[in-house]
């Protein structure tokens, strides 16, 4: 069936194209969380209300990611990622403008539901021209993009921010991205295996709920939420914790600290690799296990031992997250866009609920009510994988 492989020219330019489609949409998604303080003193707005210019975005987005993967069954897979691409890179040069924080908000909801067109869509699209035994390092690699455009953001804006104004890093960034947007529309294949079919609302709808009644996706798309609901609450608000006493750093510097991000970059292809190898459920038990005892660490007061605890928090997060995103891919036998969405709808959501309720327990408790509040999500991660675990055994009997 001329499926694309590992190893060849396609697979690489293939990886390449989705892996700058990736690293535009997590770039811009997250250029409000490194400045969240700059919102919160600019605009004087508790932490929690400036944590809405990303957990507003991440909802729409979440809600939207249902309705652009059914689309995407009918349209065809790239079309709807070249336009989701280009309209969020234009619009974060229409936020650079906006004369209110609460028209800013209106724009980020806006791109949040822009940004829905890729990543369900992005998944799929591997499922579908990608061969199962090289499936686990494409996706990798997709991540891999995410991970990259997510540190490559916060440092633009945390740098920006500090030498210029956030406004100037959000002109500089949407113009890079629209330039990343022409390379993939050159550089992506064509879809191959793609079958359109005609937009039925009755069997869209059909095929959904077939979804979330299938016991091992539900159990995956609880563990997206958890995953994402306790890394956002770290990242989001370890800036206030870095920017204050003891530590008073710049803002240049606490956007450089994301660099960190790059460790998500080997780790999401190398727990690829060893699913493929050992299988998914030890693989996605050990990123978990890893986060929860890392985040630990972030409550030390020395500043090396902090930072060791979330690159090691982070290593895992994207490790767990390429598993368990891979694996709805390998386990929807029908509309894999709509699978992909459905656990990404969970994904965001938990990054919603996560960004806005951490910064509650950080008002309240500090940055030890943020790690126990991250913690309660990975213990519902760790019960959720051992649930799934359990069931994939009585289904091999």
């Amino acid at each position: 069936m001329n499926y694309i492989q590992k190893g060849t020219p396609v697979f690489r330019k293939t990886n390449l194209a989705l892996f700058a489609a990736g690293f535009i949409t997590f770039a811009n998604l997250y250029i409000t969380q490194p400045i969240l303080p700059e919102f919160s003193r600019e605009y004087q707005v508790l932490p929690a209300v400036a944590s809405l210019s990303l957990s507003l975005t991440t909802l729409s987005l979440a809600i939207c990611l249902v309705i652009f993967g059914s689309l995407s069954e009918a349209w065809g897979r790239k079309r709807l990622m070249t336009i989701s691409i280009f309209s969020a890179s234009i619009l974060t040069l229409a936020i650079a403008f906006s004369p209110s924080f609460e028209v800013l908000l209106v724009l980020r909801v806006v791109q949040g539901i822009t940004f829905a067109g890729l990543p369900a869509i992005a998944m799929a699209y591997l499922g579908e021209e990608v061969e199962a035994a090289s499936l686990g390092v494409a996706m990798g690699l997709y991540i891999s993009g995410n991970s990259v455009g997510g540190l490559a953001g916060r440092i633009i804006m945390g740098t920006m921010t500090d030498l210029f104004s956030w406004k100037v890093g959000m002109i500089f960034l949407g113009l890079l991205s629209i330039a990343i947007s022409i390379y993939f529309v050159a550089a992506l294949p064509n879809s191959k295996h793609f079958e359109p079919r005609k937009l039925q609302l009755k069997e869209l709808t059909g095929s959904l709920i077939a979804h979330l009644k299938e016991p091992s996706m539900v159990i995956l798309f609880g563990v997206g939420f958890t995953l994402m609901a306790s890394f956002v609450s770290l990242y989001n608000y370890i800036s206030f914790k870095l920017l204050g006493p003891p530590y008073s750093m710049s803002t240049t510097i606490v956007g450089w600290i994301f660099i960190i991000y790059l460790v998500g970059t080997f780790s999401s292809t190398w727990f690829g690799s060893l699913a493929d190898q050992y299988g998914r459920p030890r693989v996605l038990f050990a990123g978990i296990g890893l986060m929860f005892a890392s985040s630990l660490l972030t409550l030390n007061v020395v500043l090396i031992v902090k930072i060791i605890g979330i690159t090691v928090f982070t290593f895992g997060f994207f490790g767990a997250h390429s598993i368990a995103s891979g694996w709805v891919s390998q386990r929807a036998k029908h509309d894999k866009a709509q699978a992909s969405s459905l656990y990404l709808f969970f994904y965001y959501f938990g990054s919603s609920i996560g960004g806005t309720v951490g910064g509650i327990f950080w008002s309240k408790f500090g940055w030890g009510g943020v790690v126990g509040l991250i913690s309660i999500f990975l213990m519902g991660a760790i019960i959720l994988s051992y649930c799934l675990h359990s069931l994939l055994k009585k289904e091999t009997r």
